[in-house]
This record gives C-alpha cells, sequence and structure tokens, in this order.
C-alpha cells in the first residue's frame, strides 16, 4: 500500500489551481476572481452560537521527542512492510498502551 501522490498543477499564466480527486464540472477560478470573492465577505462574523469541533479530541499535537536510531530503523522497517507511515505506527503503538494503561517495567542493574 503506497501513499497517495500528491500532484498539484499550478497554471502560473492564469493561477489556475488543480488537485488529484477535483471534480471536474468544478469552476475553476483566477487569482484575481478569489481575490474578488474576498472582497464580498462580511467583516465580522458572529460566533455566539458556534458549537465545540466534536472531533477536537481526535486532533494531534505535535511534539518533539528523541529516540534511539535502532527503535526508528524498527518502526520504518515495519512501515515499509505494512505501507503505514511510521510516524502512525509509533503513534498506534504508543495509542494503544495508553488505552490499555500498560505501565512500564523498569529494573535498574
Amino acid at each position: 500500500m503506497s501513499a497517495p501522490s500528491r500532484n498539484y498543477n499550478v497554471c502560473m499564466d492564469e493561477l489556475r489551481f488543480d488537485w488529484p480527486g477535483k471534480p471536474q464540472n468544478e469552476k475553476r477560478h483566477t487569482l484575481r476572481e478569489m481575490n474578488d470573492m474576498a472582497d464580498d465577505m462580511r467583516d465580522e462574523y458572529d460566533f455566539g452560537n458556534a458549537r465545540p469541533n466534536p472531533y477536537s479530541r481526535r486532533l494531534k499535537k505535535q511534539v518533539t521527542i528523541r529516540l534511539d536510531v535502532d527503535t526508528v530503523d524498527y518502526f520504518k522497517a515495519l512501515a515499509t512492510q505494512t505501507g503505514i507511515p511510521y510516524q502512525s505506527l509509533i503513534n498506534l503503538y504508543l495509542a494503544d498502551c495508553a488505552d490499555n494503561e500498560r505501565e512500564l517495567s523498569l529494573k535498574w542493574a
């Protein structure tokens, strides 16, 4: 399983944007048309009746973590076998540990 290609075509003379999966019948806007549409937007919006994002719990937080080279190599090899990005595999493993409330057993020599 390979990651989908991210081919974006940008026609710089008219600044028309295409991307994989874009419906063919969708109107293509130039940068000038997009700026005109932005001028039609309101100056202020009322979010008084807004509700919290129901998916916010599932959002991810970017962190910096230092891992041993062997650990990263293990997950990268596993990623090659499974077709799942290695960072997702690390996240899945850690999420499984957290969901099952696994505790680390350390013994100092």
